[in-house]
């Protein structure tokens, strides 16, 4: 049996995000943020595939970003608060880890583990970020999930996708705690 480890324990049952729009610098080096990366790199992965890699956008490739997402936006027609919204995740932030989601063509495991396990990625940086002391958020958006804009703006292969933006930074606020599940109304035991 493994070692409890009440500390791992509370941290995940009072672990939240921060919103992104509160991030600001500082944010954390490279040096500081490859243990971060080393973490969300060991998750589930069936077939060890590994169906994921990371781009770690820094502030001036944001700023290039969300020019060219303002461009892609206006040109396919996004409503301007859609369009702002997604803009000012770009220009916004000072640093962003893009996981992107890489599927292999195997028997070993089918897409939909290797979905999963690229979200697996993006909840553990999210949270080994927090565990480091670091705020962080997890998002996407419509110029991510654009196939245009994810080829030419984020040089993404075929097939490749976002899995998740995963913002860093240091929040100046927290905002108000939010109501979580009810665990209980949620959970079905089968005995029998």
């Amino acid at each position: 049996m493994t070692t409890p480890n009440p500390a791992a324990m509370e941290f995940f049952l009072s672990r939240r995000s921060r919103p992104a729009k509160l991030l600001r610098p500082p944010v954390p080096s490279e040096a500081e943020l490859m243990p971060v990366l080393t973490a969300a790199a060991r998750v589930p992965d069936h077939g060890k595939l590994e169906p994921w890699r990371f781009l770690v956008l820094e502030k001036p490739a944001l700023t290039r970003l969300a020019a060219l997402a303002r461009a892609r936006g206006e040109e396919i027609g996004i409503a301007a608060d859609r369009l702002d919204k997604g803009v000012a995740q770009f220009a916004d932030s000072d640093l962003i880890v893009a996981v992107i989601m890489v599927p292999r063509p195997t028997d070993k495991a089918p897409e939909v583990e290797q979905v999963l396990s690229a979200g697996a990625v993006c909840l553990t940086l999210l949270n080994a970020a927090l565990a480091s002391g670091w705020d962080a958020c997890w998002l996407t958006g419509w110029h991510v999930h654009d196939p245009d804009f994810a080829r030419g703006a984020l040089g993404l292969g075929e097939g490749e996708r976002v899995a998740g933006l995963i913002h860093i930074g240091t929040a100046a606020s927290a905002p108000p705690e939010r109501p979580r599940p009810d665990v209980a109304a949620i959970t079905t035991w089968v005995r029998k």
